[in-house]
């Protein structure tokens, strides 16, 4: 098989990767800090919701949710493009590990820190907006890359539902000239590539907002 004349779809499938990646990450980045928030609100009820939903979450396979976002959400009359059904339930179970990640990070806050805060007459809110947040997040970069990259991982199962990302045009051409070797091999170089990058960035992100104590 001429590998080379299939490199623009893989290139395709790489774009599409990169995107249901990135999307995904930023929705479960934004979701998840503000599960994290109600997992340490002090309001009771709030607390159980957000930790029912990490806890439920957590446990049921990636795969799962994509299926019954793809499949069985429209049954519902809920319906919108099969993309962002995939971001949606990618961005949904990132989220999860997220506030798992963020929240742990609350705890590096120094008592000192919040009591400062409430010295100063701020509310619950905004301790936890202003001091307690920033901290958290600047302390948890590491983290937050390493769930980066489970979710870049994860994308290759939005073949699985009919996303032709990278994995999906890879077992397209092998389908189509059953030789997987060059293919797979070109895949897996690539998917190497994204999460070697995501964890070089993430890396330098630590260094530069590095909490200093």
């Amino acid at each position: 098989m001429d590998v080379v004349g299939h490199l623009g779809r893989l290139w395709d499938g790489l774009l599409v990767t990169l995107q249901l990646t990135i999307l995904s990450f930023a929705g479960a980045l934004i979701f998840g800090v503000v599960l994290a928030v109600m997992r340490i609100s002090p309001i009771l009820p709030v607390r159980v919701l957000a930790g029912t939903y990490v806890e439920l979450v957590r446990n049921i396979p990636l795969l799962v949710l994509l299926v019954i976002f793809v499949f069985g959400v429209p049954e519902i009359g809920i319906m919108y493009s099969l993309f962002l059904t995939v971001v949606t339930a990618m961005a949904l179970y990132g989220a999860a590990f997220v506030s798992e990640t963020v929240r742990t990070g609350v705890a590096a806050v120094t008592v000192n820190e919040a009591e400062a805060a409430r010295a100063l007459g701020m509310t619950t809110v905004q301790t936890i907006w202003h001091i307690i947040l920033p901290r958290a997040l600047r302390a948890m970069i590491q983290p937050l890359g390493s769930v980066f990259i489970s979710i870049a991982l994860g994308s290759s199962l939005a073949a699985a539902v009919g996303v032709s990302e990278l994995t999906g045009q890879t077992d397209m051409i092998n389908l189509e000239y059953a030789d997987s070797g060059s293919t797979l091999v070109i895949s897996s170089a690539l998917y190497v590539g994204i999460t070697l990058s995501g964890g070089l960035f993430f890396g330098w992100l630590e260094r530069r907002l590095a909490v200093h104590r």
